[in-house]
Protein backbone atom coordinates (compact mmCIF):
# COMPACT_ATOMS: atom_id res chain seq x y z
CA UNK A 1 0.00 0.00 0.00
CA UNK A 2 1.31 3.24 -0.47
CA UNK A 3 1.84 6.05 1.91
CA UNK A 4 -0.61 7.83 -0.03
CA UNK A 5 -3.62 5.02 0.25
CA UNK A 6 -2.20 4.99 4.15
CA UNK A 7 -4.90 5.72 6.58
CA UNK A 8 -4.40 8.97 8.48
CA UNK A 9 -1.07 9.33 7.05
CA UNK A 10 1.30 12.46 5.36
CA UNK A 11 4.13 12.65 3.89
CA UNK A 12 5.73 14.92 7.09
CA UNK A 13 5.89 12.40 9.34
CA UNK A 14 2.38 13.26 11.21
CA UNK A 15 -0.79 11.25 11.63
CA UNK A 16 -3.96 13.94 10.73
CA UNK A 17 -6.18 12.71 12.53
CA UNK A 18 -7.11 15.09 15.99
CA UNK A 19 -8.39 11.44 17.87
CA UNK A 20 -5.22 9.50 16.90
CA UNK A 21 -3.27 11.79 17.97
CA UNK A 22 -4.88 12.36 21.42
CA UNK A 23 -4.95 8.64 22.27
CA UNK A 24 -1.20 8.42 21.34
CA UNK A 25 -0.97 10.98 23.78
CA UNK A 26 -3.36 9.21 26.60
CA UNK A 27 -1.37 5.92 26.01
CA UNK A 28 2.06 7.33 26.44
CA UNK A 29 1.14 9.13 29.80
CA UNK A 30 -0.38 5.86 30.88
CA UNK A 31 2.45 4.19 30.04
CA UNK A 32 5.38 5.83 31.04
CA UNK A 33 3.30 6.34 34.53
CA UNK A 34 3.11 2.90 35.53
CA UNK A 35 6.67 1.87 34.18
CA UNK A 36 8.37 5.11 36.29
CA UNK A 37 5.57 4.08 39.33
CA UNK A 38 7.36 0.56 39.42
CA UNK A 39 10.84 2.20 38.92
CA UNK A 40 10.69 4.95 41.59
CA UNK A 41 8.85 2.97 44.51
CA UNK A 42 12.03 0.76 44.27
CA UNK A 43 13.93 4.28 45.12
CA UNK A 44 11.56 5.17 47.74
CA UNK A 45 11.65 1.72 49.09
CA UNK A 46 15.06 1.44 49.39
CA UNK A 47 15.13 5.02 51.37
CA UNK A 48 12.83 3.67 53.96
CA UNK A 49 12.66 -0.17 54.38
CA UNK A 50 15.06 -2.28 52.19
CA UNK A 51 18.32 -1.53 54.31
CA UNK A 52 16.51 -2.71 57.77
CA UNK A 53 14.91 -6.07 55.92
CA UNK A 54 17.37 -6.83 53.14
CA UNK A 55 20.84 -5.45 54.04
CA UNK A 56 21.02 -5.22 57.76
CA UNK A 57 23.71 -7.55 58.39
CA UNK A 58 26.04 -5.02 56.97
CA UNK A 59 25.43 -2.48 59.94
CA UNK A 60 22.66 0.77 60.52
CA UNK A 61 25.29 3.08 58.20
CA UNK A 62 26.44 0.69 55.56
CA UNK A 63 23.39 -1.19 55.06
CA UNK A 64 21.69 2.08 53.50
CA UNK A 65 24.64 2.73 51.50
CA UNK A 66 24.18 -0.53 50.10
CA UNK A 67 20.38 -0.08 49.51
CA UNK A 68 20.74 3.45 47.70
CA UNK A 69 23.77 1.52 45.60
CA UNK A 70 20.86 -1.21 44.63
CA UNK A 71 19.46 1.59 43.51
CA UNK A 72 21.59 2.76 41.31
CA UNK A 73 22.89 -0.84 39.49
CA UNK A 74 19.74 -0.46 37.80
CA UNK A 75 21.01 2.24 35.59
CA UNK A 76 24.21 0.77 34.92
CA UNK A 77 21.75 -2.03 33.13
CA UNK A 78 19.79 0.97 31.40
CA UNK A 79 21.97 0.99 28.59
CA UNK A 80 21.70 -2.24 27.99
CA UNK A 81 18.47 -2.27 27.75
CA UNK A 82 18.69 1.08 25.32
CA UNK A 83 20.90 -1.10 22.70
CA UNK A 84 18.47 -3.83 22.89
CA UNK A 85 15.55 -1.69 22.54
CA UNK A 86 17.56 1.06 20.23
CA UNK A 87 18.03 -2.08 17.51
CA UNK A 88 14.85 -3.32 18.07
CA UNK A 89 13.03 0.14 17.96
CA UNK A 90 14.84 0.92 14.39
CA UNK A 91 14.32 -2.67 13.30
CA UNK A 92 10.41 -3.74 13.89
CA UNK A 93 9.25 -0.16 15.08
CA UNK A 94 8.60 1.38 18.61
CA UNK A 95 5.49 0.23 19.39
CA UNK A 96 6.81 -3.60 20.00
CA UNK A 97 9.43 -2.11 22.43
CA UNK A 98 6.64 -0.24 24.49
CA UNK A 99 4.72 -3.27 24.78
CA UNK A 100 7.75 -5.54 26.07
CA UNK A 101 9.24 -3.34 28.32
CA UNK A 102 5.85 -2.72 30.44
CA UNK A 103 5.74 -6.29 30.59
CA UNK A 104 8.90 -6.69 31.57
CA UNK A 105 8.74 -3.80 34.73
CA UNK A 106 5.74 -4.73 35.81
CA UNK A 107 6.93 -8.56 36.34
CA UNK A 108 10.14 -7.46 38.16
CA UNK A 109 8.06 -5.20 40.46
CA UNK A 110 4.77 -7.70 41.07
CA UNK A 111 8.44 -10.08 42.04
CA UNK A 112 9.64 -7.75 44.28
CA UNK A 113 6.26 -7.10 46.27
CA UNK A 114 6.04 -11.03 47.16
CA UNK A 115 10.30 -11.47 48.03
CA UNK A 116 11.34 -12.78 51.38
CA UNK A 117 13.46 -10.90 53.62
CA UNK A 118 17.04 -11.45 54.95
CA UNK A 119 15.44 -12.82 58.23
CA UNK A 120 13.60 -15.14 56.01
CA UNK A 121 15.91 -16.44 53.33
CA UNK A 122 19.27 -15.01 54.60
CA UNK A 123 21.99 -13.82 51.53
CA UNK A 124 19.46 -14.95 48.59
CA UNK A 125 16.89 -11.97 49.62
CA UNK A 126 19.23 -8.74 48.71
CA UNK A 127 20.75 -11.16 45.64
CA UNK A 128 17.30 -11.65 44.69
CA UNK A 129 16.40 -8.31 45.24
CA UNK A 130 19.55 -6.78 43.20
CA UNK A 131 18.64 -8.82 40.06
CA UNK A 132 15.05 -7.70 40.12
CA UNK A 133 16.36 -4.23 39.96
CA UNK A 134 18.34 -4.83 37.19
CA UNK A 135 15.08 -6.32 35.45
CA UNK A 136 13.79 -2.96 36.18
CA UNK A 137 16.92 -1.09 35.06
CA UNK A 138 16.31 -2.77 31.32
CA UNK A 139 13.17 -2.12 31.17
CA UNK A 140 13.22 1.58 31.86
CA UNK A 141 16.48 1.98 29.52
CA UNK A 142 13.89 0.69 26.78
CA UNK A 143 10.85 2.54 27.72
CA UNK A 144 11.72 6.05 27.23
CA UNK A 145 12.99 5.98 23.88
CA UNK A 146 9.91 4.36 22.20
CA UNK A 147 7.77 6.34 24.24
CA UNK A 148 8.91 9.95 23.40
CA UNK A 149 9.23 8.90 19.85
CA UNK A 150 5.64 7.59 19.62
CA UNK A 151 4.70 10.70 21.03
CA UNK A 152 7.08 13.43 18.66
CA UNK A 153 7.05 11.65 15.74
CA UNK A 154 2.97 11.67 15.77
CA UNK A 155 3.49 15.39 16.61
CA UNK A 156 2.38 18.68 14.40
CA UNK A 157 5.55 20.41 14.24
CA UNK A 158 4.26 23.25 15.79
CA UNK A 159 3.46 21.44 19.01
CA UNK A 160 6.72 18.81 19.23
CA UNK A 161 7.66 20.13 22.49
CA UNK A 162 4.10 19.88 23.75
CA UNK A 163 3.58 16.62 22.51
CA UNK A 164 6.82 15.19 23.54
CA UNK A 165 5.99 16.40 27.25
CA UNK A 166 3.24 13.78 27.77
CA UNK A 167 5.46 11.00 28.30
CA UNK A 168 7.39 12.97 30.14
CA UNK A 169 4.94 13.64 32.42
CA UNK A 170 4.65 10.15 33.14
CA UNK A 171 7.48 10.26 35.41
CA UNK A 172 6.19 12.96 37.99
CA UNK A 173 3.05 11.31 37.99
CA UNK A 174 4.84 7.78 38.52
CA UNK A 175 6.99 9.67 41.66
CA UNK A 176 2.87 10.80 42.25
CA UNK A 177 2.03 7.98 42.42
CA UNK A 178 4.44 5.95 44.26
CA UNK A 179 5.18 8.43 46.93
CA UNK A 180 1.64 8.59 47.30
CA UNK A 181 0.56 4.68 47.64
CA UNK A 182 3.29 4.48 50.29
CA UNK A 183 2.48 7.35 51.98
CA UNK A 184 -1.38 5.91 52.30
CA UNK A 185 0.84 2.33 53.17
CA UNK A 186 2.00 4.55 56.15
CA UNK A 187 -0.77 5.86 57.28
CA UNK A 188 -2.95 2.52 56.93
CA UNK A 189 -0.12 0.09 58.60
CA UNK A 190 2.31 2.62 60.21
CA UNK A 191 5.09 1.89 62.51
CA UNK A 192 6.38 -2.17 62.38
CA UNK A 193 3.36 -2.67 60.09
CA UNK A 194 4.69 -0.77 57.19
CA UNK A 195 8.21 -2.58 57.73
CA UNK A 196 6.43 -6.49 57.80
CA UNK A 197 3.88 -5.36 55.02
CA UNK A 198 2.55 -2.20 54.51
CA UNK A 199 5.25 -1.50 51.95
CA UNK A 200 4.51 -4.65 50.34
CA UNK A 201 1.29 -3.28 48.77
CA UNK A 202 1.85 -1.01 46.89
CA UNK A 203 4.43 -3.14 44.70
CA UNK A 204 1.65 -5.87 44.34
CA UNK A 205 -0.76 -3.04 43.03
CA UNK A 206 1.66 -2.68 39.87
CA UNK A 207 -0.08 -6.05 38.19
CA UNK A 208 -3.37 -4.42 38.15
CA UNK A 209 -1.39 -1.13 36.32
CA UNK A 210 0.65 -3.24 34.35
CA UNK A 211 -2.73 -4.87 32.38
CA UNK A 212 -4.54 -1.43 32.33
CA UNK A 213 -1.04 0.00 30.60
CA UNK A 214 -0.76 -3.32 28.30
CA UNK A 215 -4.41 -2.24 27.03
CA UNK A 216 -3.60 1.00 26.74
CA UNK A 217 -1.13 0.87 24.44
CA UNK A 218 -2.30 -1.92 22.61
CA UNK A 219 -4.68 0.44 21.06
CA UNK A 220 -2.03 2.73 19.42
CA UNK A 221 -0.99 2.77 15.89
CA UNK A 222 3.06 2.41 15.38
CA UNK A 223 4.86 5.96 14.51
CA UNK A 224 4.26 7.32 11.22
CA UNK A 225 8.12 7.82 10.88
CA UNK A 226 8.90 4.32 11.13
CA UNK A 227 6.23 3.45 8.46
CA UNK A 228 8.02 5.11 6.36
CA UNK A 229 10.85 4.05 6.93
CA UNK A 230 9.80 0.56 6.39
CA UNK A 231 7.42 1.18 3.28
CA UNK A 232 10.84 2.21 1.68
CA UNK A 233 12.89 -0.80 3.44
CA UNK A 234 15.47 1.63 4.47
CA UNK A 235 15.74 0.69 8.24
CA UNK A 236 19.41 0.62 9.10
CA UNK A 237 20.61 -3.47 9.62
CA UNK A 238 23.50 -2.36 12.58
CA UNK A 239 21.95 1.00 13.82
CA UNK A 240 23.82 1.45 16.83
CA UNK A 241 27.19 0.74 14.61
CA UNK A 242 26.13 3.60 12.85
CA UNK A 243 25.01 5.67 15.90
CA UNK A 244 28.22 5.43 17.22
CA UNK A 245 30.88 5.53 14.12
CA UNK A 246 28.59 8.75 12.94
CA UNK A 247 27.58 10.64 16.15
CA UNK A 248 29.10 9.50 18.74
CA UNK A 249 30.04 13.22 20.28
CA UNK A 250 26.92 14.21 20.09
CA UNK A 251 25.15 11.21 22.44
CA UNK A 252 28.11 11.98 24.70
CA UNK A 253 26.50 15.93 24.92
CA UNK A 254 23.46 14.47 24.73
CA UNK A 255 23.85 12.73 27.73
CA UNK A 256 25.18 15.47 29.98
CA UNK A 257 22.30 17.24 28.97
CA UNK A 258 20.09 14.65 30.83
CA UNK A 259 22.61 13.92 33.42
CA UNK A 260 22.57 17.71 34.65
CA UNK A 261 18.80 17.21 35.36
CA UNK A 262 18.86 13.90 36.47
CA UNK A 263 21.13 13.80 39.03
CA UNK A 264 19.06 16.99 40.72
CA UNK A 265 15.83 14.91 40.09
CA UNK A 266 17.28 12.26 41.88
CA UNK A 267 17.44 13.62 45.11
CA UNK A 268 13.50 12.38 45.48
CA UNK A 269 13.36 10.09 42.96
CA UNK A 270 16.22 8.20 43.77
CA UNK A 271 14.90 8.35 47.93
CA UNK A 272 17.39 10.18 49.27
CA UNK A 273 15.53 13.21 50.75
CA UNK A 274 13.25 10.67 52.04
CA UNK A 275 15.56 8.89 54.33
CA UNK A 276 17.64 11.92 54.74
CA UNK A 277 14.60 13.65 56.81
CA UNK A 278 12.74 10.23 58.08
CA UNK A 279 15.62 9.08 59.44
CA UNK A 280 15.31 9.01 63.17
CA UNK A 281 18.99 8.85 63.64
CA UNK A 282 19.32 11.94 61.55
CA UNK A 283 19.36 15.98 62.45
CA UNK A 284 15.59 16.04 61.24
CA UNK A 285 13.42 13.06 62.00
CA UNK A 286 10.43 13.79 60.82
CA UNK A 287 6.92 11.68 60.17
CA UNK A 288 7.49 9.25 57.28
CA UNK A 289 3.98 10.07 56.24
CA UNK A 290 4.65 13.80 56.77
CA UNK A 291 7.60 13.40 53.98
CA UNK A 292 6.20 11.55 51.88
CA UNK A 293 3.22 13.29 51.75
CA UNK A 294 5.63 16.49 51.16
CA UNK A 295 7.10 14.82 48.01
CA UNK A 296 3.92 13.58 46.32
CA UNK A 297 3.12 17.27 46.30
CA UNK A 298 5.99 18.24 44.91
CA UNK A 299 5.38 15.69 41.95
CA UNK A 300 2.56 17.36 41.58
CA UNK A 301 4.46 20.94 41.15
CA UNK A 302 7.01 18.44 38.64
CA UNK A 303 4.30 17.69 36.65
CA UNK A 304 2.79 21.20 35.82
CA UNK A 305 6.47 22.47 35.02
CA UNK A 306 7.09 20.05 32.97
CA UNK A 307 4.01 20.47 30.95
CA UNK A 308 4.68 24.19 31.02
CA UNK A 309 8.39 23.35 30.03
CA UNK A 310 7.07 21.32 26.86
CA UNK A 311 4.53 24.59 26.13
CA UNK A 312 7.31 27.18 26.28
CA UNK A 313 9.83 24.92 24.44
CA UNK A 314 7.66 25.53 21.40
CA UNK A 315 7.23 29.07 21.61
CA UNK A 316 10.86 30.21 22.46
CA UNK A 317 12.72 27.08 21.40
CA UNK A 318 14.39 24.14 23.17
CA UNK A 319 17.44 25.50 23.94
CA UNK A 320 16.31 28.92 25.37
CA UNK A 321 13.78 26.83 27.46
CA UNK A 322 16.33 24.55 28.52
CA UNK A 323 18.87 27.83 29.66
CA UNK A 324 15.85 29.10 31.71
CA UNK A 325 14.92 25.59 33.28
CA UNK A 326 19.12 25.48 34.18
CA UNK A 327 19.10 28.93 36.17
CA UNK A 328 15.98 27.87 38.07
CA UNK A 329 17.26 24.78 39.07
CA UNK A 330 20.72 26.08 40.45
CA UNK A 331 18.39 28.69 42.53
CA UNK A 332 16.46 25.65 43.58
CA UNK A 333 19.62 23.64 44.36
CA UNK A 334 20.87 26.37 46.96
CA UNK A 335 17.47 26.81 48.51
CA UNK A 336 16.62 23.12 49.14
CA UNK A 337 18.82 21.77 52.11
CA UNK A 338 18.65 24.98 54.39
CA UNK A 339 14.89 24.48 53.65
CA UNK A 340 15.21 21.16 54.66
CA UNK A 341 17.19 21.51 57.65
CA UNK A 342 14.98 23.60 59.23
CA UNK A 343 13.20 20.88 60.47
CA UNK A 344 9.71 22.24 59.11
CA UNK A 345 7.35 19.90 57.16
CA UNK A 346 5.83 23.22 54.95
CA UNK A 347 9.45 24.47 54.70
CA UNK A 348 10.80 21.13 53.59
CA UNK A 349 7.85 20.68 50.89
CA UNK A 350 8.61 24.43 49.96
CA UNK A 351 12.30 24.00 49.02
CA UNK A 352 10.93 20.55 46.84
CA UNK A 353 8.43 22.43 44.97
CA UNK A 354 10.82 25.29 44.30
CA UNK A 355 13.31 22.53 42.72
CA UNK A 356 10.65 21.33 40.60
CA UNK A 357 10.96 24.24 38.45
CA UNK A 358 14.08 23.95 37.05
CA UNK A 359 13.17 20.28 36.92
CA UNK A 360 10.31 20.69 34.81
CA UNK A 361 11.66 23.63 32.53
CA UNK A 362 14.95 20.88 31.75
CA UNK A 363 12.32 17.94 31.50
CA UNK A 364 9.45 19.09 29.33
CA UNK A 365 11.76 19.67 25.87
CA UNK A 366 14.05 16.86 26.35
CA UNK A 367 11.67 14.43 24.11
CA UNK A 368 11.37 17.01 21.27
CA UNK A 369 15.12 18.25 21.42
CA UNK A 370 16.31 14.96 21.28
CA UNK A 371 14.40 13.69 18.47
CA UNK A 372 15.66 16.12 16.18
CA UNK A 373 19.41 15.63 17.27
CA UNK A 374 19.29 12.28 15.36
CA UNK A 375 18.56 11.19 12.03
CA UNK A 376 15.49 8.80 11.46
CA UNK A 377 16.82 5.35 10.80
CA UNK A 378 18.76 5.88 14.05
CA UNK A 379 16.93 7.76 16.01
CA UNK A 380 15.47 5.06 18.63
CA UNK A 381 19.30 3.70 18.87
CA UNK A 382 20.11 7.77 19.72
CA UNK A 383 17.64 8.79 22.31
CA UNK A 384 17.68 6.04 23.93
CA UNK A 385 21.44 5.28 24.51
CA UNK A 386 21.79 9.12 25.20
CA UNK A 387 18.77 8.87 27.72
CA UNK A 388 20.53 5.87 29.35
CA UNK A 389 23.80 7.19 29.45
CA UNK A 390 22.95 10.23 30.95
CA UNK A 391 21.20 8.31 33.56
CA UNK A 392 24.44 6.80 34.83
CA UNK A 393 26.22 9.69 35.13
CA UNK A 394 23.25 12.27 36.42
CA UNK A 395 20.89 9.71 38.66
CA UNK A 396 22.64 6.46 38.88
CA UNK A 397 24.55 7.14 42.16
CA UNK A 398 23.31 10.57 43.28
CA UNK A 399 21.66 9.10 46.60
CA UNK A 400 24.58 7.15 47.35
CA UNK A 401 26.84 10.02 46.35
CA UNK A 402 25.08 12.84 48.70
CA UNK A 403 25.05 10.49 51.87
CA UNK A 404 28.71 9.40 51.53
CA UNK A 405 29.09 13.14 51.10
CA UNK A 406 27.30 14.37 54.04
CA UNK A 407 28.84 11.23 56.25
CA UNK A 408 32.51 12.25 55.07
CA UNK A 409 31.66 16.21 55.53
CA UNK A 410 28.81 16.19 58.30
CA UNK A 411 27.11 18.78 56.34
CA UNK A 412 24.66 18.63 53.29
CA UNK A 413 26.64 22.23 51.59
CA UNK A 414 28.41 19.52 49.99
CA UNK A 415 25.89 18.04 48.28
CA UNK A 416 24.62 21.63 47.50
CA UNK A 417 27.75 22.29 45.22
CA UNK A 418 27.70 18.68 43.82
CA UNK A 419 23.86 19.48 42.71
CA UNK A 420 25.17 22.40 41.15
CA UNK A 421 27.96 21.63 39.73
CA UNK A 422 25.78 19.12 37.77
CA UNK A 423 23.71 21.90 36.83
CA UNK A 424 26.53 23.95 35.06
CA UNK A 425 27.40 20.54 33.46
CA UNK A 426 23.66 20.51 31.77
CA UNK A 427 24.24 24.43 30.97
CA UNK A 428 27.11 23.49 29.49
CA UNK A 429 26.25 21.05 26.93
CA UNK A 430 22.96 22.54 25.84
CA UNK A 431 25.11 25.34 24.89
CA UNK A 432 27.17 23.40 22.66
CA UNK A 433 24.11 22.64 20.65
CA UNK A 434 22.35 24.05 18.37
CA UNK A 435 18.39 24.28 18.35
CA UNK A 436 17.02 22.18 15.89
CA UNK A 437 13.19 23.15 16.42
CA UNK A 438 10.91 22.41 13.82
CA UNK A 439 13.62 19.80 12.38
CA UNK A 440 12.20 17.77 9.55
CA UNK A 441 11.54 14.08 11.27
CA UNK A 442 10.93 11.87 8.20
CA UNK A 443 13.17 10.20 6.47
CA UNK A 444 13.14 12.37 2.90
CA UNK A 445 15.18 14.69 4.99
CA UNK A 446 17.95 12.43 6.49
CA UNK A 447 20.54 14.14 4.89
CA UNK A 448 19.87 17.25 6.68
CA UNK A 449 19.21 15.30 9.91
CA UNK A 450 23.00 13.66 9.65
CA UNK A 451 24.53 17.11 10.07
CA UNK A 452 25.78 18.02 13.26
CA UNK A 453 23.52 19.99 15.88
CA UNK A 454 27.01 20.09 18.03
CA UNK A 455 28.59 23.57 17.70
CA UNK A 456 31.86 23.75 15.67
CA UNK A 457 30.97 20.74 13.46
CA UNK A 458 29.45 20.54 10.17
CA UNK A 459 28.71 16.84 10.59
CA UNK A 460 29.36 14.08 13.24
Amino acid sequence: MSRSSSPGFTPTGTISATGDRRRVVFATVVGTTVEWYDFFLYASAAGLVFGQLFFAPAGPGFAQILAFLSVGLSFLFRPLGAFLAGHLGDRYGRRVVLMLTLILMGAATTLIGVLPTYEVIGVAAPVLLMLLRVVQGISAGGEWGGAVLMAVEHAPKAKRSLFGASPQLGVPLGLLLASGMLALMALIAPGDAFLAWGWRVPFLLSFVLILVGYYVRKKVEESPVFLELAERKEKTRMPIVQLFRKHALLVLIAALVFAGNNAVGYMTTGGYIQRYATNPEGPIGLATADVLGAVTLSAVSWLVFTWIGGWVGDKIGRRNTYIIGWAAQLIGVFLLFPLVNTGSIGLLTLGLVVLTVGLGFTYGPQAALYAELFPASIRFSGVSISYAIGAILGGAFAPTIAQALVESTGTTMSVTWYLAGMTVLGLIATLLLRDRSGMPLGPDHEAEQAVSPVRGLSRA
